[in-house]
């Protein structure tokens, strides 16, 4: 029995739009955090200028879902492209996880 390997076109289609799905999902996470909840340990500024952020990314995630569908798979994306993405989710997770903690510990 032979395996053939995946073609590099083949993974871009299994694993790209799920991962696009992922980070729609944690960055509309983020943005109904940072648009609902007063986050006591960032500056208004702070909170603020992640929303931006969190908006910004959104945006261009969307983008490029609409160009991998419209293109039927034939565009990619750069890893340099992703990895801020990532650290944004990054970013926004902390903050996330530390809003509950501490929110839970004040009882909230």
């Amino acid at each position: 029995m032979s395996h053939s390997q995946p073609t590099e076109q083949e993974l871009l289609k299994t694993l790209l739009p799920p991962l696009l799905k992922d980070f729609q999902f944690w960055f509309s996470r983020s943005r109904i955090l940072l648009e609902t909840e007063d986050i006591p340990f960032l500056s208004s500024q702070e909170q603020t200028n992640l929303l931006a952020r969190v908006k910004e990314v959104a945006q261009e995630v969307a983008a490029v879902q609409m160009l991998f569908q419209a293109t039927d798979g034939q565009v990619g994306i750069e890893l340099s492209t992703l990895m801020p993405w990532n650290q944004l989710v990054n970013e926004c997770c902390k903050v996330g996880m530390r809003w509950h903690a501490e929110g839970t510990a004040e009882g909230k």
